[in-house]
């Protein structure tokens, strides 16, 4: 898997500049499939970082009405990447 396809998009919430700002901690949404090393490689060589720790969780679909059903969204995967104390993302 390539690194741009391992690493969708980063997440900017309040929580995650918040994480940002206390704890040098950036969120990702990533593929359902990557694994921690492969997400820790990713972001090193796509932002030129030294990643400390990687932690992954899959959200879960919200349900959706439609007319007749309900139906659920896809799940996805969000990775908290802890960056080195020297090191530093300017997303925003």
């Amino acid at each position: 898997m390539d690194n741009t396809q391992v690493i969708i998009k980063p997440l900017i919430t309040e929580k995650s500049a918040r994480l940002t700002h206390s704890r040098n901690t950036v969120a990702f949404h990533v593929h359902p499939k990557a694994t921690k090393p492969q997400i820790k490689q990713a972001v090193e060589q796509l932002y030129s970082v030294k990643v400390a720790d990687v932690r992954t969780m899959v959200r879960k679909g919200k349900p959706k009405r439609t007319k007749y059903k309900v139906t659920t969204t896809s799940d996805w995967k969000r990775a908290l990447v802890q960056l080195a104390e020297d090191s530093k993302i300017e997303l925003f």
